[in-house]
């Protein structure tokens, strides 16, 4: 078994790209662009706040977004506690409308709302993991205020169609926040087009650095938002803290990255997200989850009947992978995202997560496929 396990595990984080890393650290010493970008009584602090503002362009041309638009936090969980607590907090009381199998950042925040006194309805999915826009039409009510649906399901890999539920929030004067992490720079996002009032987005998911993301936050009409953290009135007042140039830069300097290559690469991964079905799908009672086609590029979620979960990721010890949602992985009770589809315990427990990346090779899919090959033949041998 070699050092350390191939790597097949991009939903969950990716490596920093050497030329983001290169970037960033152009921002940490002495020699570099260091200083605070609130300190607008020195250069030092002017050049940060120069590369903040470059990257924030940036992100706002890929987003089709005004810069004023774009608010750094932490990552897509603090922009999904934004997006949610910031509207729905306007008032004392009022509906959210959301799905159940949306990421723990935005499901935990929903139930903390409900906690508060706020209405929630979650919609489920159908079999292939979508929500269809009929269905958020049926739900919306006279005090519904906000509609948070994902874009990428990080689990299975399906698209929603973000312009057909951005049309029907703006027909019936709803706000839409949709959770990018997993869509953003891998399939194309167009804020005006799409009718989408906010959005997150995290760094980590792009090649860029853990610990930054942005909510984007539509200015017109404009769109208030109660925050969630205060000191200083960083970011329009929306998100006190000192910017961490470094991190930020690193966001920029990913998304110019993900907007040069992202059809290039999307098409590549594509290409091997399909040559890695193409292989498992020749080993009998493989199941692949979530839509065939409304997806994203780089995530296959897979099944092996007849198959012990744990003990089929335990023998996988020479490739990265996991058994669903990174932040939930340590449970022990099967993925709720399958569960939502439809899928039997049984058959969730022993379904993997294969997610391909920048770095991932043909022959790295190859032996994937070997292993697992022969892996589910030999525990069933063994059953």
């Amino acid at each position: 078994m070699p050092s350390r396990p191939l790597y097949a595990d991009y939903a969950a984080t990716t490596p920093v790209d050497e030329r983001v890393a290169a970037a960033m650290g152009a921002c940490l010493t002495l020699d570099g662009k260091f200083g605070n970008p609130a300190s607008r009584s020195h250069a030092l602090g002017w050049e940060a706040e120069e590369a903040v503002e470059q990257a924030r362009g940036t992100i706002a041309r890929l987003l089709n977004a005004d810069p004023r638009e774009i608010v750094f936090t932490s990552g897509a969980t603090e922009s999904n506690n934004l997006a949610l607590k910031g509207v729905m907090q306007r008032e004392p009381h009022g509906h959210l409308i959301t799905s159940a199998i949306e990421h723990k950042a935005t499901l935990d925040t929903a139930e903390w709302l409900e906690q508060q006194g706020y209405s929630v309805t979650y919609l489920e999915p159908d079999a292939d993991g979508l929500i269809h826009p009929e269905r958020i039409t049926a739900a919306i009510r006279p005090d519904t205020r906000l509609v948070s649906l994902m874009h990428v399901n990080n689990e299975i890999g399906v698209a929603a169609d973000l312009p057909a539920i951005g049309a029907l929030c703006r027909e019936r004067d709803v706000l839409f926040h949709t959770d990018a992490a997993q869509g953003f720079g891998k399939l194309p996002i167009d804020v005006q087009a799409d009718g989408i009032d906010l959005l997150s987005v995290s760094g980590h998911k792009i090649y860029g650095p853990k610990g930054v993301g942005i909510l984007y936050v539509r200015r017109e009409p404009p769109l208030h938002l109660i925050a969630q953290i205060h000191g200083g009135g960083h970011e329009h007042g929306l998100r006190s803290g000192t910017l961490a140039t470094h991190q930020i830069v690193g966001l920029g300097a990913a998304t110019a990255i993900m907007a040069e290559a992202g059809v290039a690469e999307a098409e590549r991964l594509s290409g091997l997200r399909e040559r890695l079905w193409a292989g498992l799908a020749q080993i009998p009672g493989t199941v692949r989850h979530g839509h065939p086609t409304q997806r994203v590029a780089g995530i296959l979620n897979v099944g092996f009947a007849d198959v012990e979960g744990e003990t089929l990721l335990m023998a996988l010890d020479d490739v990265a992978v996991s058994n669903g949602s990174a932040c939930t992985s340590a449970s022990v009770e099967p993925s709720f995202v399958l569960r939502s589809l439809g899928v039997p315990d049984a058959l969730a427990h022993a379904s993997l997560r294969i997610s391909v990346g920048r770095y991932t090779t043909p022959a790295d899919v190859d032996h994937i496929v070997a292993r697992l090959t022969e892996i589910t033949s030999r525990l069933r041998r063994a059953a």
